[in-house]
């Protein structure tokens, strides 16, 4: 095979992938990182989550308590920094996954929300 055609030709590595957007069509080739990345998934609203690895400094809450949207639930040491997780609705504490001074990792369930409909 010429170099040329080499390039042109992606190989098993590669999968020709059409999309459109805003009403453009675009034929091309994806290549194998993009066709192993994780699809993105939207924040779970019953769920608080660890937004960086931390520390679990101060917890609000206990499981069976109501709360409204805003309300503050606990507290994150990350980086040195103190911050404050707030309820994202109205609902009633399902289960809280931490005790204070326990080290979490990104994306930990820290609270889970029974959401109020």
């Amino acid at each position: 095979m010429a170099k040329n055609e080499e390039n042109n030709n992606p190989g098993n590595s590669a999968q020709y992938i059409t999309f459109n957007i805003e009403g453009d069509r675009y034929d091309t080739f994806a290549n194998r990182k993009f066709l192993l990345r994780k699809p993105y998934k939207p924040a779970a609203p019953d769920q608080i989550k660890a937004f960086m690895p931390g520390v679990v400094q101060k917890i609000y809450v206990n499981k069976g308590d109501k709360v409204k949207e805003g309300s503050k639930v606990l507290v994150l040491e990350a980086m040195k920094m103190k911050n404050i997780m707030f309820a994202p609705a109205a609902g009633y504490i399902k289960n809280v996954n931490v005790k204070k001074g326990q080290m979490v990792p990104k994306n930990h369930v820290l609270i889970e929300l029974e959401l109020i409909s």
